[in-house]
């Protein structure tokens, strides 16, 4: 008997010792979870719109010395010291520069010269021959991307027509056309964007635009494969400011030909000096870029236009206990890895969702190869989490902020997501995730950042149409017509324009 219950002793103490170090097991294994835990905790009122200035002062600085440099310097396919006319950048420079940052490769002795004699112009065949190297899936993949965005931008396309409407005497409107020339900026840095070539040129065409130019540095054989799919009519490989001046200012070079009907001597008179432009001037430039190619968009800024100055790219999750942790989790971490200065937002009136998601953060990350891994651990450290009282309260902490994408997980996220009044670009429900949208679902994922989100949408087939207004008088004389004349006469006089009032008064009848 004695015997039997020194047993049952010892089975007790084994099972409470198994007990002790599954417990302290879990502690040990919750305590390192909680210390890797990534998302900063805010409250609602320690989040504010940060207003930062999306123009680096030393990439500002930079870049105005590399246009200054691309207009400077002479061009010329000869000995001639002439430069180009017309405001163009020169030829030579732009190859020097892409040269010295690495966005061509260097000729070597056996490369046909298929560019015309510019190293950074892409050769048609060359596009067409990257496209010819995909396997059936990634051809069929560009192209279903490529015809999802460009139905979307038709039908936006066909949103704006043209007017007409009555006025006293005569008729006013407006027409809608597109720019003559189109510049697209992809992104050539830590990967290759294809999605943003399509995004940009795919969009250009359905607004109308007839000439489209494509710069990325370096391009990777899928960038150049989308290019082709797409319909950019040049392809240079070019990044950073040098690349949005050359779209911006247009390259030149001069040549120099033998003339028709050179002198006996046959000396230098026998030769003419021609300028053949190589990129033309374009009206408007797109795309998203580093902080030089920012930079250079600020300065180019009003010579033609450009969609946006980008800042570091966002996503802001308004989500509730119905959100599931995992999925919450893997959209944050999709934002993350683009950059080490993107930021990944958790909005929720949930504490044990927050948690849940923190801790599921940390393990998916874990599981990212490099180096994705490092870039996303670098961006989740600047981002964070905010516990709010309840929805309203997340919605207003959203549009405070105005994300760049703002997705929705709650129980009614089309209700909730229509409430919400600043962000660029909106994805309601749990199975509608922002990569979705970063590859051609339609709509396009060249969005407004930093809280611009607050007066301006993202990239469409509106920044490259113009709506031009005209008027037309056909019955000056008559009496609705002079009435008009009248008030003119009486409002330039009120604002002091004595001249406006004369030349008002010179259509009195």
């Amino acid at each position: 008997m004695h015997h039997t219950s020194t047993n049952a002793l010892l089975v007790l103490l084994v099972r409470f010792l198994i007990h002790i170090h599954n417990s302290s097991t879990a502690v040990i294994a919750f305590s390192s979870t909680r210390k890797r835990m990534m998302l900063t905790r805010r409250t609602p009122q320690e989040v504010q719109l940060e207003i930062k200035d999306p123009v680096d002062p030393d990439a500002l600085l930079q870049s105005r010395a590399i246009l200054d440099e691309l207009r400077s310097r002479p061009s010329s396919s000869s000995s001639s010291s002439s430069s180009v006319g017309g405001g163009h950048c020169s030829s030579d420079a732009l190859l020097a520069i892409a040269r010295r940052f690495g966005d061509v490769v260097p000729p070597s002795d056996d490369d046909d010269d298929e560019s015309g004699g510019c190293g950074y112009v892409v050769p048609s065949s060359e596009c067409r021959l990257a496209y010819e190297s995909l396997t059936d899936d990634e051809r069929r993949t560009l192209a279903n991307v490529r015809d999802r965005v460009r139905a979307f931008a038709e039908a936006q396309r066909r949103s704006v027509v043209d007017v007409e409407v009555d006025i006293p005497g005569g008729k006013a409107g407006h027409t809608v056309s597109p720019c003559r020339v189109a510049g697209c900026y992809a992104p050539g840095g830590r990967y290759p964007l294809p999605s943003s070539v399509i995004m940009t040129v795919v969009t250009a065409r359905a607004a109308g635009c007839p000439y489209v130019v494509l710069c990325s540095p370096r391009p990777a054989p899928i960038t150049l494969a989308a290019a082709y799919v797409s319909g950019a009519d040049l392809v240079l490989s070019v990044g950073g400011a040098q690349a949005i001046g050359a779209m911006a200012y247009g390259v030149a070079t001069t040549v120099r030909r033998r003339s028709s009907s050179p002198p006996p001597d046959d000396d230098d008179s026998s030769f003419e000096e021609e300028v053949v432009v190589v990129v033309p001037p374009c009206d408007v430039i797109v795309g998203p870029g580093n902080r030089w190619v920012t930079a250079a968009k600020s300065i180019v800024s009003g010579r033609c236009g450009i969609d946006m100055l980008a800042g570091p790219s966002e996503v802001l999750v308004i989500a509730d206990s119905s959100a599931d942790p995992i999925v919450v989790a893997s959209d944050l971490i999709a934002q993350a890895e683009h950059d080490v200065v993107a930021r990944a937002i958790l909005v929720s009136d949930d504490p044990r969702l927050i948690d849940e998601v923190d801790i599921e953060v940390a393990r998916q990350v874990d599981t990212l190869p490099e180096p994705n891994r490092s870039t996303a651990s670098e961006a989740l450290r600047r981002s964070f989490a905010v516990l709010c009282s309840d929805v309203d309260e997340c919605v207003s902490v959203s549009d405070r902020l105005a994300p760049e994408h703002l997705e929705v997980h709650t129980r009614d996220p089309t209700g909730v997501g229509m409430r919400c009044a600043n962000y660029g670009g909106l994805f309601v429900g749990p199975d509608c995730a922002e990569v979705l949208g970063d590859y051609g679902a339609g709509p396009n994922h060249t969005l407004p950042t930093g809280g611009t989100g607050r007066y301006t949408g993202g990239l469409s087939v509106f920044n490259f149409l113009r709506i031009r207004t005209w008027m037309r008088i056909d019955d000056g004389a008559g009496g609705e017509c002079q009435d008009m004349v009248e008030d003119c006469v009486r409002m330039a006089r009120l604002e002091g324009l004595e001249g406006h009032a004369r030349a008002a008064e010179r259509r009195r009848r």
